[in-house]
């Protein structure tokens, strides 16, 4: 198994521009990779401009970007860049000061609740079973 890459560190220009395309383009949320597991916190960006998004790959140095379907001949080709869990909390500590949606609230409680009700070894005892339920509960409650 491939060691762990680290978000790279952001200058302030850069995490503003991150920033303002997680605002306009982007997501924080909570997403279940397969059915019944835990959600995990998932920061994305979408856009019709790969080049773009392989800049945020490029500075963030984690991340994945894929090719979303294209269901009708009058969309244009779109893609998604998304990093998750631990990865997706160091970028959002980066660029959390600068955002202005919604979203910001989202980071903010992520930041500060995330890890609390995360168990490392993915094993819950009924308390921190109830306390990761709230904190999704509260995440996804954040709404425009």
């Amino acid at each position: 198994m491939p060691a762990c890459r680290k978000v790279k560190w952001l200058d302030p220009v850069s995490a503003a521009y991150l920033a303002g395309l997680i605002d306009g383009e982007g997501t924080v949320t909570l997403t279940r990779i397969h059915r019944g597991e835990n959600r995990r916190l998932v920061v994305g960006i979408n856009n019709n401009e790969r080049g773009i998004l392989e800049f945020v790959r490029d500075a963030v140095g984690v991340g994945r970007i894929t090719t979303k379907r294209v269901y009708s001949e009058r969309h244009r080709q779109s893609y998604t860049f998304h990093v998750s869990s631990r990865q997706a909390l160091d970028l959002l500590a980066q660029v959390v000061r600068f955002l202005k949606s919604y979203k910001a609230g989202r980071a903010a409680l992520a930041l500060s609740d995330y890890v609390g009700s995360t168990p490392r070894n993915g094993k819950y005892d009924p308390e921190m079973t109830r306390r990761r339920r709230a904190f999704e509960a509260d995440l996804l409650a954040i709404r425009p």
